[in-house]
């Protein structure tokens, strides 16, 4: 048979009843829709979030108090929350080569008031080298000085999220104004510019106090919750969180690294983590999307074999006037695989269109990526194949005989 009498021969047998090869199709739509989708969506979070990290500071190192743990092991409750870091090692981080900027901070979540509203909010403690270390910059005011340390000022910058729960978004008044914080007014200084984002550490929802202010009337003590390094450029980022580690266990009189009392974690290993975490769960949902083109596999097969039951004299006929069993296989094995093509053809229209649907509500910045697609058409051939495969030999190996007496 020429290409041009099969595919015609295709479109005949398929349009001959198009509510059953509508319905057919339907599980391989909504299969590689969804499959399409779910990657769009876990491809959008991980570029989001590794974004979100990205902004946090130029190639940081985070220092936390508490005992690190080896994977696989038991998460240390104490991890964050212990008190093992001091100014002292501040001051001592700041000597170490390929050290741009060090700050310390004082973090808790807290209640914060003004006339007539509140938030819960988280209220930092930082010095005057936070906005360097973290990207950070002043939209309106100043930020925490030198001199605001030294001598414990009660004076806040507050983030555009936290203005607009206190002040209803109004920064020019903000400006002026005292907050309270745990019975204690801090007057606002400055408030920063947006930098988006969500969760706990979401630099617009936060509070900035001078970090002696934090210690005297929250913590009670002398330690710090986290220390931020930001080192001179990404290829000695390696090097100095190295160094960190050596120095802290150096003034902690500590030899062995496996008793360090304190963690460090820079950026690509946030981001990896991070990352590992999304893409784990995209595929483990594109898993279960793809069960759906499993029946729809079925259905497929179901639908060739009642094919080939209805159309048992059609074969036979055609086997009496010439056709070979390679002709007849062929037939309606490219019946099969057109149904998957054209349903993995519907399935990647309306799963770019869910993907840009969710881009253009604002949910998330799912991208769709042309390696997707590639396999959305590629397993909607392999499922037109392997399930197309048995009735098309089952039509190719009746006797036209005995196809010809069917009823």
């Amino acid at each position: 048979m020429k290409t041009k009498d099969i595919l015609e021969e295709t479109f005949m047998a398929l349009s001959s009843n198009k509510i059953r090869s509508g319905l057919t199709m339907l599980g391989i739509v909504i299969g590689i829709a969804s499959v399409i989708a779910m990657t769009a969506i876990g491809t959008g979070a991980q570029n989001s979030i590794s974004a979100s990290i990205q902004s946090i500071g130029s190639n940081l190192i985070i220092v936390s108090p508490g005992a690190p743990r080896g994977v696989g092991q038991q998460v240390n409750q104490g991890r964050g929350s212990a008190k093992t870091l001091t100014l002292a090692d501040v001051e001592s981080l700041k000597t170490l080569s390929g050290v741009k900027a060090v700050s310390a901070e004082v973090s808790s979540r807290i209640q914060v008031t003004a006339k007539g509203t509140n938030t819960n909010t988280t209220v930092d403690g930082v010095t005057p080298f936070y906005p360097e270390v973290r990207n950070l910059e002043v939209d309106t005011g100043t930020f925490i000085t030198d001199q605001n340390n030294q001598s414990g000022a009660k004076v806040a910058v507050i983030g555009p999220t936290v203005v607009t729960d206190l002040f209803a978004g109004d920064s020019t008044s903000a400006i002026g104004q005292t907050i309270r914080i745990k019975g204690n007014q801090f007057k606002i200084v400055g408030i920063t510019k947006a930098k988006g984002g969500t969760g706990f550490q979401n630099p617009d929802d936060m509070v900035y106090i001078p970090l002696s202010t934090a210690q005297r009337y929250f913590s009670g003590d002398q330690y710090v919750t986290s220390i931020s390094v930001s080192a001179l450029d990404s290829g000695v980022t390696s090097q100095v969180q190295a160094d960190i580690t050596s120095k802290i266990l150096e003034n902690h009189h500590i030899s062995n690294p496996t008793s360090a009392d304190f963690s460090t974690m820079n950026q690509a290993d946030i981001i990896a983590t991070a990352s590992s975490v999304t893409g784990t769960f995209t595929m483990l949902l594109s898993a279960i999307a793809g069960i759906s083109l499993l029946v729809g596999g079925i259905g497929i097969m179901n639908m060739m074999l009642t094919s080939v039951t209805e159309r048992t004299r059609e074969i036979g006929l055609r086997k009496a006037i010439g056709a070979k069993r390679r002709d007849v296989n062929i037939q309606f094995l490219v019946e099969a695989v057109m149904l998957t093509f054209i349903g993995g053809g519907i399935g990647v229209l309306l799963g770019w269109g869910v993907s840009f649907a969710i881009t253009q509500l604002g949910i998330l910045q799912a991208q769709v990526s042309i390696s997707s697609v590639l396999l959305a058409f590629g397993v909607s051939a392999f499922i037109g194949i392997v399930f197309g495969y048995y009735p098309a030999q089952r039509a190719s190996k009746l006797n036209p005989i005995e196809a010809l007496r069917y009823e």
